[in-house]
């Protein structure tokens, strides 16, 4: 049996011993996060090791007549074009369903918290202003969080530790999913109410087809005057155009994103939401870092490789 020819376009040079897992398994590629370099090296791929910083669309996955599976450090799947997958019968392995290591991952609800922080307390501006010697205390008044409600979009893992994080800061904690779920303090509401009563939403669900966009114009217009709404999840469950009008006429106090729709294009300093943050301070933007500590990538980048090798020695024959 040939070995099996990995195609990686994740930057691994901080991660030793995932590239020492992978390269047990076969020929080790490393290649670039652009639409280019897979199309020049996904011809000989037998497995993919994916980068959440490029798309791996159907048209790529067409060009890999070899390949059998794909493995991926996250538990979004977004930046894989899965309708292709099923249709070529290649496996998708992700780390969505590995509770017990995904539990001692909290990288991306710290950041969240970090962006709720920096939006209420008006830090960036702040930073900013003291940089150019404006000693701005009372122009950059914020606001603490004691009593008020924090409204949790999704009460899996990730909103678990949101709603512990809520209830350290005296706050009154709500939350909604599409499950019954039972959490000591937690308030489970209707996702309307959930909008309407929150101070702070936060966002921790998936994006799929039932939530693209979840967060429209409607919803922007129902939330409480001065809300802030923060997303570490995907940019596409907020209509982005609606979110930059919400917070340009008011309506929305601020927002704080690690996520934007497109976040892999080209041309993202012309992405309006960026072009919206270079102007005005109530927007903070974080390029996609919620799981970038070494911490957590150690775990679940060396824990996507091992469910790849796995699956090759398997499926050897």
């Amino acid at each position: 049996m040939p070995t099996p020819v990995i195609i990686c376009a994740s930057d691994l040079a901080h991660l030793p011993e995932t590239r020492q897992v992978l390269a047990s398994a076969g020929e080790v590629r490393y290649v670039s996060a652009t639409p280019e370099a897979l199309q020049a090296a996904m011809p000989d791929a037998d497995a993919y090791y994916a980068s959440l910083r490029v798309q791996l669309t159907g048209e790529l996955m067409r060009l890999a007549l070899r390949l059998r599976v794909i493995a991926t450090p996250s538990t979004g799947l977004d930046h894989i074009d899965l309708e292709t997958a099923r249709e070529r019968n290649i496996a998708v392995l992700s780390l969505k369903d590995d509770r017990e290591l995904l539990d001692r991952i909290t990288s991306t609800a710290e950041l969240a918290w970090a962006l709720l922080l920096a939006c209420v307390r008006r830090l960036p501006e702040a930073i900013d202003a003291s940089r150019r010697g404006e000693w701005a205390r009372d122009r950059l008044r914020g606001h603490q969080l004691a009593g008020k409600t924090l409204g949790i979009l999704g009460m899996g893992r990730l909103g678990t530790i949101m709603a512990e994080y809520g209830q350290a800061f005296r706050m009154r904690v709500i939350g909604c999913d599409i499950r019954p779920v039972q959490i000591a303090g937690v308030e489970q509401v209707s996702f309307d109410r959930l909008i309407c009563e929150s101070d702070v939403v936060s966002i921790h669900i998936h994006l799929n087809d039932r939530t693209r966009g979840l967060i429209g114009r409607e919803q922007l217009a129902s939330m409480k005057a001065g809300a802030v709404l923060i997303n570490t999840s995907r940019g596409g469950i907020i209509d982005e155009s609606a979110l930059v009008d919400a917070l340009y006429t008011g309506a929305l106090a601020a927002a704080g994103l690690d996520v934007i729709n497109g976040e892999w294009r080209d041309d993202l300093d012309r992405h309006p939401l960026v072009c919206y943050a270079r102007e005005h301070g109530n927007l903070v933007i974080t390029p996609h870092v919620g799981g970038v500590t070494y911490e957590a990538q150690e775990l679940a980048y060396a824990a996507a490789a091992r469910k790849l090798i796995e699956y090759l020695a398997k499926h050897a024959g």
